[in-house]
C-alpha cells in the first residue's frame, strides 16, 4: 500500500499570509505546507482522506486515473473545500463520499447544486455514504475502520486501513479507539504546534500518542508554522517519529 502525504498543513497552510517568521519565509520546500490530505493506493484502488481547498493544485502532478473514494475526517473547510474541484474526475463515474452522518449531510446542504431537481449541469455527480465508528467497509481492495476521536468538544473520526491509520484535528482519543488502533505500525498523526491549544494536541501530545500505541515509525501531519522549521524537528523528536512534508510518500 503506496501513501503519499499531498498536504500537511493547518487550516491556514504554510506559509501564512502576511507573516515573516523564519518558516513562513524558509527556503526549504518542506517548510511549505498545503492543506491536510493523504493519498492512498493498494492494487487497483487509489482513495484521498479529505479534499480541502488546495486539491486542484495537489493533484495537477499526479495521474488522471479514477478515485475509488474520498474519505472525509469532517466537514471543517479545510477539509471539504475542494470537493467541488474534483468535478473532472466524474469522467469515470460519481465520486464516492464517506463520512459520518453529520459530515455528508452537510456536504448535501453546502453543495446542495450537485443534488436532486436543483442540481447544475456541469455540477460534480457525488454519491454519499454514511459511515459509523468501529463499523468496517469496503472500497475496492481497501478495509477501512472508522475510528472515533475528539477535535475538542467535536467527534470526528480517523481511519484504519490495515497496519496504516490516519488521525488529524485530534485532541483527545477515546478509549475504544485506542484499542482499535493495537497492532498499527504505521501512523500519520496531527502534531500542530508545541503550545497547547483548545482543540488540536500538541506535537508532545503525538508524541505520548505513538509512545503508548507502540507505533514503528509517525509522522506528523497539520502542522503549524509556530511549530518551526522542518530541518530542526529531528533534534527533539524520536527517531521513529518525523515531521511530514508535502509530497512524501512511503509503503505500509
Amino acid at each position: 500500500m503506496k501513501i503519499k502525504l499531498l498536504g500537511t498543513g493547518t487550516s491556514s497552510g504554510v506559509p501564512l499570509l502576511g507573516c515573516d517568521c523564519e518558516v513562513c519565509t524558509s527556503k526549504d520546500p518542506r517548510d511549505r505546507r498545503l492543506r491536510a490530505v493523504v493519498m492512498i493506493e493498494e492494487k487497483n484502488t487509489r482513495v484521498l482522506i479529505d479534499c480541502g481547498p488546495d486539491i486542484r493544485q495537489q493533484l495537477l502532478n499526479e495521474p488522471f486515473r479514477p478515485f475509488d473514494g474520498i474519505l472525509l475526517t469532517h466537514e471543517h473547510y479545510d477539509h471539504v473545500g475542494g470537493l467541488d474541484d474534483l468535478r473532472a474526475y466524474c469522467a469515470f463515474g460519481p465520486l464516492h463520499i464517506y463520512g459520518e452522518a453529520y459530515c455528508v449531510n452537510h456536504i448535501r446542504e453546502r453543495m446542495f447544486y450537485c443534488f436532486g431537481d436543483t442540481k447544475y449541469p456541469s455540477a460534480p455527480s457525488l454519491e454519499l455514504h454514511e459511515v459509523k465508528p468501529l463499523e468496517p467497509f469496503q472500497v475496492g481492495d481497501l478495509t477501512i475502520i472508522p475510528l472515533r476521536v475528539m477535535h475538542g468538544e467535536m467527534p470526528i473520526v480517523g481511519y484504519r486501513i490495515g497496519s496504516f491509520a490516519y488521525i488529524t484535528d485530534m485532541k483527545t482519543l477515546p478509549q475504544s479507539s485506542f484499542e482499535a488502533l493495537q497492532g498499527v505500525s504505521t501512523l500519520v498523526i496531527n502534531g500542530l504546534r508545541h503550545r497547547p491549544h483548545a482543540s488540536h494536541q500538541t506535537i508532545e501530545d503525538a508524541v505520548d500518542i505513538v509512545e503508548r500505541l507502540d507505533v514503528s515509525h509517525a509522522w506528523l501531519t497539520h502542522i503549524a508554522h509556530s511549530a518551526g522549521l522542518h530541518a530542526r524537528s529531528c533534534e527533539y523528536l524520536p527517531s521513529h517519529i518525523q515531521f511530514g512534508y508535502d509530497g512524501l510518500e512511503f509503503f505500509v
